[in-house]
């Protein structure tokens, strides 16, 4: 157990892109809570590329609440670089993670302060319920996290998102992975320290609607899958070797019916159908292995994962 200071510094960190609704509605809920607490404690706003009034809404609120900064990205970079501005940038003992829509309830930060002095690096809050998501998205994202955690050699929590509380140690640690196809929940896990979840409802959204289309959420969850495991590629190798078998099988029943019958055997769909099911199976698994090639020239290039425009 790290060392728990008596009155630790708190940053709870907010990614924010097209918020401007959201956000009155957002302090209006936060600001008694942090104010119970009696830590000293700030609000970090991070403006990932907002095309609405979000940067003028938070540069108000500024005014009237001091523990407010705001880190204005240079334009959209995603939520994933939001967060990681965040963490690289906020200094503090303790670190949290909220989003503005409240669908995260934040006077659960008690309950998840109370388990951090307890000892644990990281508390991470479980939905209990996803009655807020259609009947397809949770679905799927109950076998993502399956599927995830079969084929990837670390495991993340099933229904956890980014709501969280996260020791210093840990920030630390976190700023040391600078890959560019970030998975925010399994990186959050990498590092590895004491964890424990705190289960909680999920509510609807206080205003305006989620950015993440069906489209974003299937790209968010290949870049998981394919940044922490490279077991699709070793699939793909024993389909491979799988289909060469059935392949020399098919071979070797046309040799041996042809020295016994005197005659080839008639087939032209079959073989047709053969051909192009082993030129799909061929270009699937050049698809495959361009997504883990894609991902390594993104990291080459070595690109910085935000830009930052200006920090109040």
């Amino acid at each position: 157990m790290s060392p728990r200071p008596a009155l630790p510094r708190l940053a709870v960190i907010v990614p924010v892109f097209n918020e401007e609704a959201s956000i009155p509605v957002f302090l209006q809920a936060i600001l008694p809570i942090l104010e119970a607490e009696a830590l000293p404690s700030e609000l970090f706003f991070v403006n990932d590329g907002s095309v609405d009034g979000t940067l003028r809404v938070l540069h108000e609120a500024r005014l009237r609440h001091p523990q407010i900064r705001i880190l204005n990205l240079a334009r959209n970079f995603g939520k994933e670089a939001a967060l990681t501005a965040g963490f690289d940038l906020a200094e503090a003992d303790v670190y949290a993670t909220l989003d503005v829509d409240l669908q995260d309830p934040p006077e659960l930060l008690k309950s998840f302060l109370a388990r951090w002095r307890e000892g644990y690096d990281t508390v991470y809050g479980v939905r209990i319920s996803r009655d807020e998501d259609g009947f397809l998205k949770q679905k799927s994202a109950a076998w993502f996290y399956r599927l995830f955690n079969r084929i990837s050699p670390l495991k993340i929590p099933e229904n956890a998102g980014d709501f969280r509380l996260i020791d210093r140690r840990v920030v630390l640690e976190l700023r040391k992975l600078r890959e560019r196809s970030r998975f925010i929940k399994a990186l959050f896990m990498w590092p590895g320290f004491s964890a424990c979840a705190v289960p909680f409802e999920r509510r609807a959204r206080v205003k305006g609607n989620s950015a993440w289309t069906f489209w974003k959420l299937w790209n968010f969850a290949l870049d998981g899958m394919l940044s922490f495991s490279t077991v699709p590629l070793r699939l793909w190798t024993y389909l491979g070797l799988f289909i060469s078998l059935v392949s020399f099988a098919f071979v070797a029943f046309i040799v041996f019916s042809t020295l016994i019958f005197g005659r080839s055997v008639p087939g032209l769909a079959t073989m047709a159908s053969m051909i192009g099911f082993l030129g799909g199976i061929q270009i699937l698994s050049i698809g495959l292995l361009g997504e883990y090639i894609g991902r390594i020239f993104l990291e080459v290039k070595q690109r910085p994962l935000y830009v930052v425009e200006s920090l109040e």
